[in-house]
């Protein structure tokens, strides 16, 4: 009898630790954890050009714990509002929300805890990094309703991801210096950036948000005007990045990083000539995930470069 109920209990353990371990995975699929290449490469720059090079552990260590559980409490909390649309789209009908596999219950308390994470990581970096951590919340759950509000809610989106660098640079400061101006530029071209390639990708769900009556750029003007927007706001944010390098008083390597940035940019508009639609997935994932990298990359050896002369 106590051997039986023994094996038993054993069993009920494994099936908890399955039913967890596939909780686990299906919320890392529900927020794209593998997305967070987007945001912390310029995490990384803000906490470098505060540091001069690489920034104490303990600091990068938070900063990275702020950085994923901020955007993945800004997912969660999108899944949330959006799943109602997400239910009508055939491209998102397949969400875990949708189709039950994650209760609404799970999705919410994850989006608490992470939002918890957040705020104490800031916290743990600099008083006033912890005390700002409330507003940006609010800039990044505040995201998900501007889609219902009117056709800038790509830039919303980029405002968002802006305070990575901006965050991070104070997050190693842990104060207000001259050199602020410098993670606000950056900042400045994280946003359109991410506005640009926001808008390539919503050019997918044009019909749908049309039907839904939802304010997506491409919704409300179309294809063209949406490609016309998007090179803008590519342009825009490396006009941000060369200016960085100007306060910075860059050298070569933060010269070619800038280029090779653009090139990829405008490789990303040449795949999407009108009539190529279908490629987006390609180059949202394959394309622009490269730009934060190879930006950061680029930083990085300049101010290794710069060291090393100095």
């Amino acid at each position: 009898m106590l051997r039986g109920a023994a094996a038993k209990d054993g069993r009920l353990g494994w099936r908890k630790i399955l039913a967890m371990t596939k909780a686990f995975r299906h919320t890392l699929r529900m927020i794209k954890f593998e997305h967070s290449i987007f945001a912390l490469p310029f995490a990384f720059a803000g906490a470098w050009v505060a540091a001069g090079g690489p920034p104490p552990w303990l600091d990068l260590g938070l900063i990275v714990l702020a950085a994923v559980s901020a955007r993945s409490a800004a997912m969660a909390f999108n899944r949330l509002l959006d799943r109602k649309y997400d239910a009508t789209n055939p491209r998102t009908a397949q969400r875990e929300l949708v189709t039950g596999v994650l209760p609404l219950s799970y999705v919410l308390g994850f989006t608490l805890v992470c939002s918890v994470v957040f705020v104490l990581a800031s916290s743990l970096l600099a008083p006033l990094c912890g005390w700002l951590s409330f507003p940006v919340l609010l800039i990044l759950l505040g995201y998900s309703r501007l889609k219902k509000i009117g056709w800038f809610c790509h830039l919303g989106l980029g405002l968002a991801l802006a305070c990575a660098p901006m965050g991070a640079w104070l997050a190693v400061e842990k104060s207000w210096t001259a050199e602020w101006p410098i993670p606000v530029w950056i900042g400045v071209g994280v946003m359109f950036w991410v506005a640009g390639f926001d808008l390539l990708y919503a050019i997918q769900d044009m019909a749908h948000d049309r039907k839904e009556g939802l304010h997506s750029f491409p919704a409300r003007f179309g294809m063209r005007p949406t490609l016309c927007a998007s090179a803008a706001c590519f342009a825009l944010a490396l006009a941000a990045w060369i200016y960085v390098g100007a306060l910075l008083v860059a050298g070569l390597w933060y010269g070619l990083g800038c280029a090779v940035v653009g090139i990829l940019l405008f490789f990303e508009h040449w795949l999407l000539r009108v009539g190529q639609a279908q490629r987006i997935p390609m180059v949202f994932f394959r394309v622009n995930s490269w730009v934060g990298v190879l930006y950061f990359a680029a930083l990085w050896l300049d101010l290794f470069a710069s060291n090393l002369e100095g």
